[in-house]
């Protein structure tokens, strides 16, 4: 799975991207400091099954602390988005093309208020976010609407006349966009669209099943960035009465801890809601006023600086994630070298124990014969659902032989 990180310019996504994976990428105070997209890791935060089953070895793929697995996620941060940027305007299509293959976006909004749509500064509190969220939508959504629209009069007339289906058509052209088949049958049904007679959709019904795909395929939700500052707290009440999904944020608040954290300035996890000084000694007068500012105007206001719940709420939430232990021993919860819970793999939801297997190695997919519940012993066939924290152990031809 793969979430995008978007927004227009200056909004602080670079900063958020570096916050959460701490790789390190331009970050400057105007437009299109990020130009070629940004592929990095971050990591869940969720509960591991270790003192559940006992166990105290530490994991092969994935930190434990104390409990609680951080789990590697791939994002991406693209270019900023401005208006007409479905027409090539600023970097658009190429913002457009790189979020792709997307599963779920976080859209990083200037909360305080202090950037205009194309990204340049202003008083803060004189611009509202909620016109950011909806330019990106829209944006996105006429981008989608272009490739459909193009050479759609001759394509549905030719499935008219031969027997084609809309759904089939519809499918293969937004394929590239990780859309499915089923994806494009489930807004079609949903809009009760005349699949007989595509050459009859007007334009507004074009568009709304863009609209439909889009929220299905790309859901998204709100990082309100910036939300320490003065101006942020009543954007944020207005961004929440859109409806969509919005979560606080202090980017820079994160990125400072986590650096703090790497050098052992202080002790802090992502998603802490505080952190603690191991030296105040070893602290600059700078460095001990920062820590304190983001203490007083981050934490203890917002319980967190937002990052990686917004993170988590994009996989667990947008995406109904799972976190599945797989294990060669059930009864060792280990793999063959005897490692225990060496491994926690991130999965959509509704994957069952078949994708599982294709996940390890195709190989035990290509042989699989079952899969077995290592809590009760229970055998579990291949289209078994997994549920979040399952412990599975997948049992193969190839395997036995």
């Amino acid at each position: 799975m793969l979430v995008g990180v978007v927004g227009k310019p200056n909004v602080g996504k670079s900063t958020f991207f570096a916050a959460a994976t701490l790789k390190d990428v331009p970050i400057a105070d105007y437009p299109f400091t990020t130009i070629q997209p940004n592929v990095g890791v971050a990591h869940l935060k969720t509960k591991c099954v270790c003192k559940e089953m006992g166990v105290t070895d530490n994991p092969r793929n994935s930190a434990c602390v104390d409990g609680t697995r951080l789990i590697p996620v791939k994002i991406v941060d693209v270019a900023g988005l401005v208006e007409g940027a479905s027409k090539g305007k600023g970097l658009g299509n190429q913002f457009l093309d790189d979020l792709r293959q997307a599963d779920a976006l976080i859209q990083v909004v200037d909360a305080s208020g202090s950037t205009d749509l194309e990204g340049r500064k202003v008083p803060p509190g004189s611009h509202n976010p909620v016109g950011d969220i909806t330019m990106v939508e829209h944006e996105f959504d006429l981008w989608m609407f272009g490739i459909l629209k193009k050479d759609w009069e001759k394509a549905t007339r030719s499935l008219e006349q031969t027997g084609g289906k809309i759904v089939e058509h519809l499918a293969e052209r937004l394929s590239g966009l990780s859309v499915t088949f089923a994806d494009v049958e489930h807004v079609v049904l949903h809009l009760h669209l005349r699949t007989e007679k595509p050459s009859t959709w007007t334009d507004d019904q074009l568009m709304q099943f863009v609209v439909e795909t889009r929220k299905l395929t790309k859901p998204s939700l709100v990082a309100a960035n910036k939300a320490d500052l003065p101006t942020a707290p009543p954007n944020i009440v207005e961004l929440r009465k859109t409806g969509r999904a919005v979560v606080p944020c202090a980017s820079e608040a994160e990125l400072l801890l986590r650096k703090a954290a790497e050098h052992r300035l202080v002790e802090y996890t992502p998603g802490d809601s505080g952190f603690t000084v191991k030296d105040p000694q070893r602290l600059s007068p700078a460095q001990s006023n920062a820590l304190r500012m983001v203490d007083e105007k981050v934490m203890k206001v917002y319980g967190g600086t937002g990052v990686q719940d917004a993170v988590n709420q994009a996989f667990f939430e947008l995406l109904q994630a799972v976190v599945v232990f797989p294990v060669e021993d059930e009864t060792r919860l280990s793999d063959k070298e005897g490692r225990v819970l060496p491994d926690a793999f991130v999965m959509k939801g509704g994957s069952t124990a078949i994708d599982l297997a294709r996940m390890v190695h195709s190989e035990l997919a290509e042989s699989f014969l079952y899969a077995v519940d290592a809590r009760t012993g229970k055998r579990l066939g291949s289209d078994h659902v997994l549920k979040d924290r399952d412990i599975v152990k997948i049992v193969s031809s190839s395997k036995r032989g």
